[in-house]
Parts: C-alpha cells; structure tokens; sequence
C-alpha cells in the first residue's frame, strides 16, 4: 500500500514511468499525423481544456504558432479558445458554461481544422456541484464531428468522453486521487512540447525538400 501522505520521489517516479510509456506510442504518431496533416491543408487547430488544462492549451496554441516556425515561415494556424475572456465571461454569464467552446466554434470551424482537447478526466460522468465535469468539452468535440474536423485528445485516468470521441487520443491512464491531477497534468505538458518539437523537424523537412525541387 503507498502512503496517503504526497510524496515527490512517488511523484516523480510516475512522471518517469508515464514518459517512458509513450515511446513509440501508436496514438503519439497518429496524433502528429493528424496535427501534420492539418498544416499541409493550412486548416486551424483550435484548443480547448478547464483549470490547469486551460493554461495548457493556451501555451500549446502559443507553440503551435510561434514554434514551429522554421526558416520564417509561418508555423500553425491557432487559436486557444480559452484566451478571449471577455468573451469567455459574456459568453458563460449570457449563454453558460457548457456551450463556451462550442459557441466560439460556430463561427469557425471548418472540415479542413483540427479540435484539441485537454481533460485531466476527459469530460465525464462524475463532478460536483456544477454538475458532470467538461460538459463544455463533449459539447464541441460534437460540433467538431458533425463537421467532419479532426480531433484530437489528451486525457488521463480511463479518458473520458475525449478517448470515445476522439479520432486520436492520448490518456495518461491513472486511479490515483492523491497523484491524478498532478501527473496527468504535468504529462499534458510534457507531449505537447514533443510533438511541437517534432512537428518543427517535419515542417523543416517538408520546406527542405520544397527548396531541392
């Protein structure tokens, strides 16, 4: 039995355990497939999660555009759809909470765009007393498939809606209350830069070879 106590070295030995776990992850290569795909066609990729995952998808939107820029040429198209917050307050204040990502969406997205999703859960049935937790998340990745966009997943414990929903998605798989939030979060991070980073060494590639044609 572990100890109920919160301890670093336990901490830091998941985080080591779930990262070594992800090498040559199916789902990994299937995700830059997805996101790669994505910018050859010039789509958008959209970014959305609550709490700590907002910071995330605001900083993988950042990436995505700034990062992977190679040679001065643009990187991604990105738009985290938490970062508006008038909006995000009008929109919660008017119309509520479970619709603010999908409303947003409305307006923008398109067949050729990408929805990111980031959920320590996944959007699922337990919650408190605003009800079942990232409502606001099944409810756009809905919108997404019913236009036919790609999404894409980063979720933790059993996935949640994001792993049935998604047509990629990675699940830091946990049942630990005490450690959960932590390492799954922390993971979240840890992926994105990866795929950022390979997603530049392939954006390179694909300039490199238009110059030799």
């Amino acid at each position: 039995m572990y100890s109920k106590k919160f301890s670093t070295n336990r901490y830091l030995r998941l985080v080591a355990k779930s990262s070594l776990e992800l090498i040559k992850s199916p789902l990994y290569s299937k995700t830059v497939d997805i996101l790669l795909d994505c910018y050859k066609r010039k789509g958008t990729v959209f970014v959305m999660g609550c709490g700590g995952s907002a910071s995330t998808a605001t900083h993988f939107a950042a990436d995505l555009a700034k990062t992977t820029m190679v040679d001065n040429k643009l990187g991604f198209k990105s738009m985290a759809l938490v970062d508006n917050i008038p909006l995000v307050s009008a929109w919660t204040n008017d119309k509520g909470w479970g619709t603010v990502f999908k409303g947003q969406l409305k307006a923008w997205l398109t067949k050729d765009d990408v929805l990111a999703a980031f959920s320590v859960h996944g959007g699922s049935k337990r919650g408190d007393e605003a009800g079942p937790w990232s409502q606001n998340i099944v409810s756009a990745m809905k919108l997404a498939s019913a236009r036919k966009a790609k999404i894409i997943g980063f979720s933790g414990f059993d996935g949640g809606a994001i792993k049935e929903m998604a047509d990629s998605c990675i699940v830091i798989p946990t049942q630990s209350e005490l450690y959960g939030t932590a390492l799954v979060e922390s993971m979240h991070v840890v992926i994105f830069h990866e795929l950022i980073f390979d997603l530049k060494e392939r954006i390179k590639g694909i300039n490199d070879r238009k110059a030799a044609a």
